[in-house]
């Protein structure tokens, strides 16, 4: 009786545990593409960023009319993740500072997310941080830069097709928690002009999110990376990142990402 219970609990143990994603053609392609582009924004170089510092002119639309824009200065940190990176932490810290003075920010570290202005640091809703979150981990170079070794990461070749008169090859990237992003490679320079992924609002309504990158230009160390990326909801510009310039691995202190201790802390927006 006792040689059947444990035979019955190692059976159980073992159907419970995960088994790798299964190395099909169309994955071994996907994954090849994913190498391709990742070699062509820098390889190693790529991998070793440890900062990245954008500067330009970022507008924001509502119902496809512009509504606000202003000078923009985006500082990135991006924190050492280990061998098999956590599915659930991102590993990155930014501050959007706006104006000429910068004395209107947006600030998220880890976990949390504060508007900085000369009143205070207010933080930012739960549903604002959770769509800032997902829209990093679906990032196509937050992926290249952290995600590549998460366990049970899947790169699905999806074919050829031609976005905006460019050919592109389309791979479908899909993690963990069964969370997708497809993202289109341009055939020739191999490097990421757009992707898509799908998300849900807080009434449960299905949008869908696109990015578009181009202008890639050199930015120091090894690396080129785009100057204009543009974002599309449900179909409508929603973002536009117009950068004079972008740079990695400059130096950037931790107070620039961070709040001062001194700091009055306001009460979070209904």
């Amino acid at each position: 009786m006792r040689l059947l219970l444990l035979l019955i609990m190692g059976g159980s143990m073992a159907a419970a545990q995960v088994a790798p994603p299964v190395l099909t053609e169309t994955r071994r392609e996907g994954r090849r593409l994913v190498d391709e582009a990742l070699e062509a924004l820098g390889g190693d170089n790529y991998l070793s960023i440890t900062t990245k510092l954008e500067k330009g002119r970022m507008y924001s639309f509502y119902q496809r009319q512009l509504s606000g824009l202003s000078r923009a200065t985006i500082y990135t940190k991006y924190l050492v993740a280990p061998g098999k990176p956590d599915i659930n932490q991102l590993y990155i810290r930014e501050r959007q500072a706006f104006g000429k003075n910068e004395k209107w920010s947006i600030l998220f570290n880890e976990t949390d997310a504060y508007e900085v202005t000369f009143r205070g640091a207010r933080p930012l809703s739960e549903e604002d941080i959770k769509r800032y979150r997902d829209r990093r981990r679906h990032d196509i170079f937050y992926i290249l830069l952290r995600r590549l070794n998460e366990e049970g990461m899947i790169f699905e070749r999806r074919g050829r097709e031609v976005i905006d008169n460019k050919p592109v090859e389309v791979v479908e990237i899909i993690d963990g928690n069964n969370d997708s992003v497809t993202v289109y490679f341009h055939y020739t320079t191999k490097l990421p002009v757009r992707q898509m992924y799908a998300w849900r609002d807080n009434r449960r309504v299905r949008h869908e999110e696109t990015s578009i990158f181009d202008k890639y230009k050199d930015a120091g160390h090894g690396v080129v990376l785009p100057r204009v990326v543009q974002r599309l909801r449900d179909g409508r510009k929603v973002f536009s990142m117009f950068a004079n310039s972008v740079q990695v691995n400059v130096p950037i202190d931790d107070n620039t990402l961070g709040l001062p201790g001194d700091i009055k802390i306001l009460e979070r927006e209904p």
